[in-house]
């Protein structure tokens, strides 16, 4: 009760706002905008205090419920107890019979969807949708009891008023033991026993439902024909059929005659179902008689059949008419107990169409020579035109039109056949055509119906309904269909063609049913009906699961006991089908009919008057057709024939083009297009006014209303938007309301806004209210006439996208004009207009269902987070301002407003996604709170605009504030509780954006030369906490990684660990960089840029991370998951080589260079993504930034020419921030309003093109760099006599080394040369070369890298005394001979003249000379040693001459070894010398 008050409230502010622009009288629309705006601000409060009053009175409203009904029941008791003669009964004043009637059985089926609710709830513990069910109940159950009472009242029947009341007393009592049961289940969920008490009392309570509803007038006599039509069926349960006792004519002339009773009694069951319940007790009455009569003749015609399979399906065919007729008057019962059920009468007029049909294919089967029966078909065929105020079907209307082209093309197609068989007099083939005919006209009818509703629905001035959750149509069908398929299941006479069949269709059916349970589960916000749905659907899933295990044992073995399984096992299936389709006609859940006015009933009389012409001309064609094919030679019949062919025909260009005229929404886009540009007219006169400061001033009303009437009518436009680009694209029945309404409001638009320019003084803030009005207005312009052109089509999808694209523009022209509109408000403190779009907002957050999330809770958690902490911010500077600059508050205001709007429609989609429940209620509530808070802060805002002086308005804004902090901070742990590794990531995310803005100052310092230690230190000691931390940071990466696969607390774990671990990695590298001194500032600024990069990449990455959380492995989103994992370590890598070349003058300034192309690659990469950037700048700063690239570029060339490490380092500083800063500014610039697609895309791949060649400059700088390097590390150092041993051997190998260094670096630039001449390829000649070569001098020089390696593995092991001198002369010699074989090998491709081959020879020379040092220091080494080294001599003659002996011994097994490894070593390079490229082999010939 409660919520529908609210919710008409709520309704009724909304028609009120959207009336205030249409008023004429000024003081009449002031008065209703200001009453409106109050009662959107009460009903706000009122249901923020209804939220927190349930939560502490929820658990009492079972009891309340329950005492209710006890009071109920008692009140019925007293009833009767009190009237001695139930005619003693008072009948209140609007208490008819009829009335009563209607009542008791509408509210019946609101007891039963409550109680189905109330089961629900109660089985799942969930006490606060128990209460509401309960709740429900009880106020159903008290219109029941009046109804009831009427009933009783105006009743004739004393016993019936007596079995009335007793029978709504039993439903009393019934309910109320049901919700003590509820309650009783709420205490222990889990219990099987308490769920199988309240399950039974439930089906207590519907027994006496039923008991209540039958006894309602007229009720007893339709059960009576539905219990006479079972006992007449019972006929066809035996298993011999009677020999006939008529002749075949007798029988085949009985059974046309009671098919045609039976068919008219059935007519009048439909008509009397619209009427009195006298009338339906007498056609109901009619009906079961004509049925017995009607089976007898059937019963008798199986008798005269020959075969036994005939028998059966003559005796098939009478079943299926039982069960039609039966669903009949069940239908006809429904109908008249509740006229205004939702699609009652098509479901009525549908199963008098299946009794037809079951009765024509009876006749087809039976009679020999029948054409031309089935034009009984038209007779229901004209129900369908009836009641034009229904829709027939779910065809839109360009469906229709398409149906109508088709079936006129089938229909005249079967009538020419017609004809020409009548000629032939071929029977069989007249039969075929009238069939054909009669689906035609059957097709036509219904196409013709649904597109008459659709055209009266269109007219503005009727009502459009709405759709509901499910489709009760649907469920009933299916319902149906699948009790129909299961009786024939059961049925011992069915053929096992006949199952099978069946099984389809129960297949068919309850898969639709689960479809529609999981759309109804996705789309209801009611977390009892999500689950119960859910549930149903299960159920009927494996109910239909288990029928079809049995059904495929028996149609292996159709023996009795499968077919008992089986039909025990269609029992749980039509329980469940028949629970859900009960849930489901739950009033909640239904939809809406269209209320068509007189001007709709009159657009659609063209096309009803058409179809019925053609049904009446097509029925007197197909008997007129029937005689012709028995006497073919009566020409005066011929003449009948053509004149109604001709007939049919004009009938159908007539309904074809009535259809085609009366397009919806065509008539009312010609009439809103006419209004618009007259309005545009207007808004142009007034603009040349302005300019000639000739526009009068309006002097009868305030700036302050005409403002409040403009914000008004801006904001009615922009809601319809979106409705009218959604009707445009596929609900033609929505067009015309919807562009009536968009153009109704620009009349007062323009009026406003001219009244608001003439009341400025501003020239130019006149020319720019009037310029963005204009543009509004031609928006709309576009924006009709492309809805004109969609024409509500689905199916023409070529406008789809103009009707788009004119939406989008609308909704720019509305935010432009808003935007004006609010800062010129704010400047005058005035803020209704900014409380009103927050008041809507928050209404926003409680309406129905929202659209189908394009995204997940973590998108929408982000985007709420960013606006909350945006309101938090703005309102710390409201406190601010509040004190040094109030004239500002306006601004801040405004942005708190559209921050909060954004926030509100986020807040929506993100209570939507989250789970459980429970977490999106809070995040709404609090989202709520937050929104009465900025409420208070933006009119205290305005207030101390007014009076900047008053000390009292100053205090309450800080304590406004101060609130609205503290419930951004409420809003931010709702969230947090949604998904806490989300959100970690979201707080990292956050956390690593200021540590980047942290680098981006200390590059500024360092830049400026005043970054300086605090101590005197080196950069050495903080080498080494430097690499650790990024090991440690590498870590926290794979944890990171592995968290998105994890749970939300190892997630969470791995965002706040990284996050601190990259600030104690920025903290030590600035502390380095700070080590380096100021004198050095370059030096200090590519270190600093080292671990930005990081810093971005582990951004980036944490953003992966939280989008990828919970996601499949094969998700887009895990890719790009990895991807920002690889580049995060790359970027460490990057830093680390960054901090080892810091010391290294000769390599530090490659290096800069290096890691500035990476990043420009990686900047690269992000400006080519479709990411729209975060703000826009105009073209003007982005030719500002583009002279950058000119200095940048300046500097590239003269480092390259210089080759010195200083300017290097320069221009890797100066480049980077150019490209970056450029690269931003373009894609800003490109993304700017005011630039259209076209040149956007040229800026795009013009900025690409730039980077690109940049980097190949770059790139060609750092060629030249390691071609200029090996010139100055070719010298090796002279080894120092003054050293001792192992210092000489260390000097020797590091001299080595970086002779070797160069040489690769050589050896690159030469292979790219070799490569560019096209001396060499690219890729490997053949399969089969050698891996070590497949590089070429790349690979050659790679092998001497390798014998480097060696080299110092074994310096370093000859100073610690773990390897000989010889070793390390061996290792030296190693180095030299690779160092020739590259040599040689580049001498023969490349040129003599080759600068390239000129440096790679001196780096070759230099390194032969470093090794030749070696050799001689480890040779002089030995030499030493031997010289040290003293034999002592024994002196006896024996001993002489046994040490004698031994020394020989020990020389004959070396040179022995000696011999054996000169073998050895030829034999490895005779194995080698295959895999040397062919110019080694030639050389060394």
């Amino acid at each position: 009760m409660f919520l529908s008050y609210l919710y008409g409230n709520v309704k009724m502010v909304t028609s009120a706002k959207s009336s205030v622009p249409t008023v004429t009288d000024q003081a009449a629309a002031m008065q209703l905008g200001q009453c409106a705006k109050n009662l959107a601000t009460c009903l706000a409060e009122l249901r923020t205090s209804a939220q927190k009053a349930h939560e502490a009175c929820g658990p009492m409203e079972i009891d309340s419920a329950l005492t209710a009904i006890q009071t109920l029941r008692s009140e019925l008791q007293d009833a009767k107890m009190t009237a001695v003669n139930i005619q003693d009964m008072l009948m209140l004043p609007g208490h008819e019979l009829e009335k009563c009637a209607q009542d008791l059985g509408s509210t019946s089926k609101s007891v039963g969807s409550s109680m189905a609710q109330l089961l629900t709830c109660a089985a799942q513990g969930n006490e606060h949708y128990t209460g509401i069910a309960a709740r429900e109940t009880a106020q159903a159950l008290k219109t029941l009891a009046q109804a009831a009472r009427g009933v009783a009242a105006s009743t004739t029947d004393p016993k019936g008023a007596a079995a009335m009341l007793d029978s709504a007393r039993d439903v009393m009592e019934g309910s109320a033991l049901l919700i003590h049961e509820a309650k009783q289940a709420l205490i222990s969920p889990g219990d099987a026993e308490s769920q199988q008490r309240l399950a039974q009392v439930a089906k207590a309570v519907s027994h006496s439902l039923n008991n209540c509803v039958n006894c309602l007038p007229g009720q007893k006599d339709v059960d009576m024909a539905l219990k006479s039509i079972g006992e007449a069926s019972k006929k066809l349960l035996i298993e011999t059929i009677p020999p006939a006792s008529k002749s075949f004519q007798e029988a085949q002339s009985e059974l046309n005659q009671t098919a045609a009773e039976l068919n008219q009694s059935a007519g009048e069951v439909v008509h009397a179902s619209r009427g009195s319940s006298s009338q339906l007790a007498v056609a109901s009455g009619k009906f079961s008689q004509d049925f017995d009569e009607f089976l007898d003749a059937g019963i008798e015609m199986a008798g005269h059949t020959q075969k036994k399979d005939d028998q059966v399906q003559v005796i098939g065919n009478l079943k299926n008419i039982s069960m039609a007729s039966s669903k009949l008057l069940l239908a006809a019962k429904s109908l008249s107990v509740d006229p205004a059920a939702a699609n009652a009468k098509n479901l009525l007029a549908a199963a008098a169409r299946a009794v037809t049909d079951s009765i024509n294919q009876l006749i087809t089967l039976c009679t020999q020579q029948a054409p031309g029966q089935k034009e009984c078909d038209n007779f229901q065929y004209k129900g369908m035109l009836d009641n034009p105020n229904e829709p027939v079907s779910d065809l839109s209307y360009f469906d229709c039109i398409e149906s109508v082209m088709e079936n006129s093309k089938v229909l005249g197609e079967s009538m020419a056949g017609i004809s020409q068989n009548c000629k032939t007099g071929d029977v069989s083939a007249f039969g075929d055509c009238v069939g054909s005919a009669s689906k035609a006209l059957c097709g036509l009818t219904e196409a013709a119906g649904q597109a008459s509703y659709l055209v009266g629905v269109s007219d503005p001035n009727s009502q459009a309904g709405h759709q509901g959750l499910v489709d009760p149509i649907q469920f009933a069908k299916a319902n149906q269909a699948i009790q129909m398929a299961c009786q024939n299941l059961v049925d011992p006479e069915s053929s096992p063609s006949q199952v099978l069949s069946a099984a389809t269709i129960v297949a068919k059916h309850t898969s639709a049913l689960c479809n529609a349970c999981r759309l109804a589960s996705s789309k209801t916000t009611n977390p009892v009906a999500k689950r119960h749905f859910v549930q149903s659907a299960k159920e009927v899933a494996n109910s239909t699961a288990n029928l079809v295990k049995t059904i495929k044992a028996l149609d292996g073995d159709f023996s009795e006991e499968n077919r008992n399984r089986c039909r025990v096992a269609t029992a749980p299936l039509i329980e469940a089908v028949e629970n859900l389709t009960t849930f489901a006609s739950n009033p909640e859940f239904a939809s809406v009919p269209a209320k068509i006015s007189t001007e709709g009933s009159a657009a659609q009389e063209p096309i009803l008057q058409s179809a019925r012409s053609m049904l009446d001309s097509s029925t007197h064609l197909l008997k007129t057709a029937r005689s012709l094919v028995i006497n073919p030679k009566d020409p005066p019949t011929w003449s009948v024939l053509a004149g109604h062919s001709r007939t049919v025909s004009d009938s159908i260009k007539s309904l074809i083009t009535a259809i085609r005229d009366k397009a919806p929404g065509q008539r009312e886009c010609d009439s809103s297009i006419d209004n618009i540009n007259k309005c545009i007219r207007d808004i142009e006169q007034a603009s040349l006014a302005a300019v000639s400061q000739n526009l009068p001033s309006r002097d009868d009303i305030s700036l302050e209303a005409l403002q409040e009437q403009l914000t008004s009518t801006v904001q009615e436009i922009g809601h319809l938007i979106d409705p009218v680009s959604t009707a445009a694209r596929g609900e033609a029945s929505q067009l015309g309301h919807k562009v009536t309404q968009l153009a109704g409001y620009f009349e007062p638009l323009i009026k406003a806004s001219v009244g608001v320019a003439s009341k400025l003084k501003d020239h130019q803030q006149q020319m720019t209210f009037l310029d963005q009005t204009k543009t509004m207005a031609e928006s709309a312009l576009q924006m009709l006439y492309a809805a004109k052109e969609g024409g509500g089509n689905p199916k023409a999808s070529h406008t789809h996208d103009a009707i788009a694209e004119a939406a989008q523009l609308m909704k720019e022209a509305v935010d432009d004009i808003m935007v004006t509109l609010n800062e010129a408000a704010s400047e005058v403190g005035m803020v209704g207009g900014m409380v009103e779009s927050i008041a809507d907002a928050m209404a926003k957050l409680d309406e129905g269902t929202p659209p189908e999330p394009e995204g997940s809770f973590v998108d929408y958690q982000t985007s709420m987070v960013k606006y909350s902490k945006a309101i938090a911010v703005t309102a710390q500077e409201m406190m601010t301002k509040s004190v040094t600059c109030p004239d500002e508050l306006g601004a801040l205001a405004s942005q708190v407003t559209v921050d909060y709007s954004q926030l509100a429609v986020q807040g929506r989609l993100a209570a939507h996604t989250a789970e459980p429940e429970e977490i999106g209620f809070q995040i709404k509530t609090r989202v709520q709170d937050l929104g009465h808070g900025c409420i208070f802060l933006v009119q205290k805002a305005g207030a101390l605009q007014i009076t900047p002086s008053d000390g009292f308005t100053k205090r309450e804004l800080i304590d406004c504030a101060r609130a609205v902090t503290e419930k951004v901070s409420l809003v931010l742990s709702a969230l947090q509780a949604g998904n806490k590794g989300t959100q970690a990531c979201i707080t990292a995310a956050t956390a690593v954006s200021g540590i980047i803005a942290d680098l981006d100052t200390t590059i500024m310092f360092a830049s400026a030369g005043t970054l300086n230690a605090e101590n005197e230190e080196s950069f050495a000691d903080h080498r080494e906490n430097i690499l650790k931390t990024a090991k440690a940071l590498v870590e926290d990466t794979k944890m990171l990684v592995s968290g998105a696969a994890s749970g939300q607390e190892k997630l969470a774990q791995a965002a706040q660990s990284s996050a601190k671990t990259i600030t104690q990695l920025t903290d030590v590298v600035k502390l380095g960089a700070a080590s380096i001194g100021s004198d050095d500032p370059e030096t200090q600024v590519v270190l600093i840029n080292a671990v930005k990069d990081v810093a971005k990449a582990l951004g980036e990455l944490i953003s992966a991370t939280k989008c990828a959380a919970g996601k499949a492995a094969d998700d887009p989103s895990m890719y790009q998951l990895k991807s920002a994992a690889k580049v995060m370590v790359t970027n460490v890598t990057s830093l680390l080589k960054t901090v080892k070349a810091v010391e290294d003058e000769a390599t530090r300034g490659t290096r800069a260079l290096e890691a500035t192309i990476e990043c420009i690659k990686q900047e690269m990469s992000v400006f080519q993504s479709r990411d729209a950037p975060n703000k826009t700048t105009t073209p003007e700063e982005f030719i500002r930034m583009t002279k950058g690239i000119t200095m940048a570029t300046a500097k590239a060339v003269a480092a390259g020419n210089s080759g010195r490490q200083e300017d290097i380092i320069h221009t890797a500083n100066v480049s980077r921030k150019a490209m970056s800063d450029m690269l931003t500014t373009c894609k800003q610039a490109a993304y700017h309003p005011e630039v259209s697609e076209e040149v956007k895309n040229r800026a795009l791949m013009f900025g690409a093109e730039c980077t690109t060649a940049y980097i190949d400059l770059l790139e060609h700088v750092l060629l030249v760099v390691y071609t200029v390097v090996p010139v100055c590390l070719a010298k090796p150092k002279q080894a120092d006599e003054t050293l001792n041993f192992e210092e000489q051997i260390l000097e020797a190998a590091k001299s080595i080394a970086a002779a070797t260094s160069a040489l690769v670096k050589s050896a690159s630039a030469a292979q790219r040369e070799l490569v560019a001449q096209g001396k060499v390829g690219s890729v490997p000649a053949n399969a089969v070369d050698d891996g070590q070569w497949s590089q070429g001098l790349i690979s050659a020089a790679r092998m001497v890298a390798a014998a480097t390696s060696n080299l110092c593995e074994a310096a370093n092991a000859s100073v610690q005394g773990h390897a000989s001198e010889e070793k390390l002369i061996s290792s030296a010699k190693q180095v030299a001979a690779s160092t020739a074989q590259l040599l040689v090998a580049c001498k023969v491709k490349a040129d003599q003249d080759s600068e390239a081959m000129r440096r790679l020879q001196i780096a070759g020379n230099a390194v032969k000379k470093a090794s030749d040092n070696l050799v001689r220091a480890a040779q002089k080494a030995a030499f030493e040693k031997s010289d040290e080294d003293n034999v002592v001599v024994k002196t006896k003659f024996v001993g002489g001459i046994a040490q004698i002996i031994a020394a020989q011994e020990e020389m004959l097994r070396k040179e022995r070894e000696l011999e054996e490894a000169r073998k050895k070593l030829a034999q490895i390079r005779q194995q080698q010398y295959k895999f040397l490229p062919s110019e080694l082999r030639e050389d060394s010939n």
